[in-house]
């Protein structure tokens, strides 16, 4: 019964609590006997030595429970845990791509932090329902209500307070039910932290929560004609409309509730496991998924139905010692082990060996998946994460989860005793199963090099490698990373506007193309008309180019044949991947190929490729070159008192404050630094602050910078 199926992520920025808050719904929901407890290293959800060993969250982990809706009937609930630092934003965005809804977990005290922007807004992006989850009431210096106002100012969300303290900090004694108007406290007297009262709201109370209830209604209202009706008539709403209403607008993402509590202190996760059955949608509640036909292109649907064609998307990929386990989600028909699917992606038959579904690093073994499933499988050789899976006789190819890009490249290193070759199959593995993850080879120094999200991202990549190849941990000198370099991108400096003509004469046919392009820098209104554009066309085929360089067809009255402009476009394309001058992506560009000539013999595809590669050098040559460099947003917390010093070193890093603000003594910066001057950061802020100090960043954007600034590779001499 797929309604009776929730497949929900928990995300949130670090330390909100998403893994505690997972511990205590597995513990309630009786999947556990024992809570586990982060600072103990005994969680289901970060099983990984490194999480445990660091105390953050690094993989998604994935588990399932049962719980109770209102009728008595059982609702099996499907929850990721995914980390909570930005250099892990990958397994957010993976998680996102293939569950139905989220929870967003904030610190009371934190509030919205920075890459709780980043999570919602990739919740957003792929229209996932959400509740608010605000945690930590019992810390000093809670603030649900300014939590609250931040969803609105820092998300743009329209939160409907579901919930209210009764207390905060030391003085928390439970929740408020506005929907019931009843407490809910714990049975401090109960060790197990099972046993609650539910009563009438207490005078000291009361005022308050009838004053939040009505902001509640009013809040509903806006997803339901019968609740405004009811209100203009002063009459009482009935609870089960309530209800109904809540999760209506959520499910149309009309609004989001907002619930609050305190996980570690056993307060408010049952209402939130009732929040979660009442208002996030099962697998029937979304769209049919879309896809294409593979080769004709075609825009097809599927719908969770067991009857459908088979079509399923691989998310998640873990290398182990007997093969990868492939995480997967089912979209429609039913998968069995030992039938015989489709990789569309590259046309490989694969035959699944076994499915389990998964309990952190436990596994229980099943008989097939169906419509809604989330399982890890086994056997499948050739399929990695954004590849689909579909019935051979009705294929069809979903969208594939787009990543952000490597923003930092260090040099990787090893010692001459390591196995080359192991260390070169682990290293593919890590890269294979981590889509943030590249490596290459640099043409000059012969180096390897490996990038990705941040100094922490690839601090935990190098100790994962160690694993892998058998090199101890605390052995720093088998594999070291260098210097970190930072991952420039590259645009022209102007509009330029010519011909190009490209004639080639070796004996027999020759090679003839003359083309007319106009290469032009895109400004970021220019860049959101185009991405508005192509979303507005709805066609499946089309999607905004991850590097936004585009290719217009001008073409009139056949100066070039049809069949020669795709060879024009792949050789623009194909040179704007890596510079003349300098090794780094162009971005943000645009082609409009508007005249050119050809002739009857000489002429050719390849022709047209060969001088597409060309007049790009020619445009950089007459252009000139704007180098970019990545920005971070970053966010700095600390006693009010460092204020001073804390402006004083972004300053001295090239960044500029956007926002300060301050609050019980203390302080919070945001500002936009230059990745290149945030390199040891950790180290100048605990230096400056007497280790009082913690910061958090995120990429916000790229933006110009002079080549005197830039950290870059010396231009090969010989070209």
């Amino acid at each position: 019964m797929l309604d009776k199926v929730r497949n929900i992520g928990i995300m949130a920025h670090v330390d909100a609590g998403k893994t505690t808050t997972t511990e205590r719904i597995l513990y309630y929901s009786g999947t556990k006997h024992k809570v586990g407890d982060v600072d103990d290293g005994d969680t289901t959800t970060d099983f990984d030595p490194l999480e445990r060993q660091k105390g953050i969250t690094i993989n998604s982990a994935a588990v399932s429970i049962d719980w109770a809706d209102r009728a008595g009937g059982e609702i099996a609930i499907n929850i990721i845990d995914t980390p909570g630092h930005v250099d892990f934003t990958a397994e957010v965005e993976r998680s996102l791509r293939v569950l139905d809804g989220a929870v967003g977990v904030f610190c009371a005290k934190g509030g919205v932090e920075v890459q709780s922007e980043t999570v919602w807004r990739q919740a957003t992006k792929y229209k996932v329902p959400r509740v608010a989850y605000v945690n930590k009431l019992d810390r000093m210096g809670a603030d649900f209500w300014g939590c609250v106002e931040q969803m609105k100012t820092k998300l743009h969300a329209n939160p409907v307070v579901v919930t209210i303290p009764a207390g905060q900090d030391s003085a928390l004694e439970g929740i408020v039910d506005l929907i019931e108007m009843k407490l809910i406290t714990r049975d401090l007297t109960d060790p197990t932290n099972r046993k609650f009262f539910t009563v009438d709201v207490p005078e000291k109370y009361r005022a308050e929560a009838e004053r939040r209830r009505e902001q509640m209604l009013d809040g509903l209202s806006a997803a339901s004609d019968e609740v405004t009706e009811l209100i203009l008539e002063g009459k009482e709403v009935p609870i089960p409309l309530i209800r109904a209403t809540l999760r209506k607008g959520t499910l149309g993402n009309v609004f989001t509730p907002v619930h609050c509590g305190s996980s570690k202190m056993f307060h408010g996760v049952q209402h939130l496991l009732d929040l979660v059955v009442d208002c996030l949608p099962s697998p029937l509640d979304r769209p049919p998924v879309d896809g294409v036909h593979p080769k004709t292109k075609e825009a097809l649907k599927r719908a969770p139905d067991a009857k459908e064609p088979m079509s399923a998307l691989a998310f998640k990929t873990v290398a182990e010692t007997n093969g990868d386990l492939v995480y997967i989600r089912v979209y429609s028909g039913e998968m069995k082990p030992g039938e015989t699917y489709t990789n569309v992606i590259n046309g490989k038959k694969e035959r699944i060996a076994r499915f389990y579904r998964m309990m952190g690093d436990k596994r229980i073994s099943l008989e097939k998946a169906g419509p809604g499933d989330i399982v890890a499988a086994m056997g499948l050789s050739d399929t990695y994460t954004g590849n689909t899976l579909c019935d051979p006789d009705q294929p069809i190819a979903l969208e594939a989860i787009q990543f952000p890009k490597p923003v930092i490249s260090q040099a990787l290193t090893f010692a001459k005793t390591l196995d080359a070759g192991k260390v070169g199959e682990a290293l593919n593995r890590l890269v294979r199963d981590d889509p943030t993850l590249k490596t290459h080879t640099d043409e000059e120094t012969k180096d390897t090099i490996i990038s990705g999200m941040g100094e922490l991202h690839l601090e935990i990549s190098i100790e994962k490698l160690k694993r892998a190849v058998g090199v101890p941990q605390e052995d720093v000198k088998q594999i070291t990373l260098g210097r970190p370099r930072v991952a420039y991108r590259q645009n022209l400096a102007r509009m330029v506007d010519f011909q190009y003509k490209f004639a080639k004469q070796t004996g027999g046919r020759g090679k003839f193309a003359v083309i007319d392009v106009k290469f032009s820098p895109l400004t970021p209104e220019q860049i959101e008309d185009k991405v508005k554009e192509i979303e507005e066309l709805g066609d499946p085929k089309v999607k905004p180019d991850p590097n936004n360089v585009y290719f217009v067809n001008s073409i009139t009255q056949g100066a070039i044949p049809k069949e020669y402009i795709p060879s024009v476009e792949e050789g623009l394309r194909e040179a704007a991947k890596k510079g003349y001058k300098y090794p780094f992506p162009f971005v943000d560009l645009e082609f409009d190929l508007h005249f050119g000539k050809y002739h009857d013999v000489d002429s050719s595809q390849d022709a047209f490729y060969l001088c597409a590669l060309e007049a790009f050098r020619e445009a950089e040559s007459k252009a000139g070159i704007q180098l970019l460099e990545p920005i971070m947003k970053v966010v700095v917390v600390s006693p009010k008192d460092y204020q001073g010093q804390i402006s004083g070193n972004i300053a001295s890093k090239r960044g500029i404050i956007e926002e300060t603000s301050e609050d019980k003594g203390v302080a919070q910066v945001m500002a936009k630094i230059p990745l290149a001057n945030l390199f040891g950061y950790t180290s100048d802020l605990r230096s400056a602050t007497k280790g009082q100090a913690s910061f958090s960043m995120e990429f916000s954007h790229y933006a110009p910078v002079s080549v005197e600034l830039a950290d870059i590779p010396k231009p090969d001499a010989k070209k």
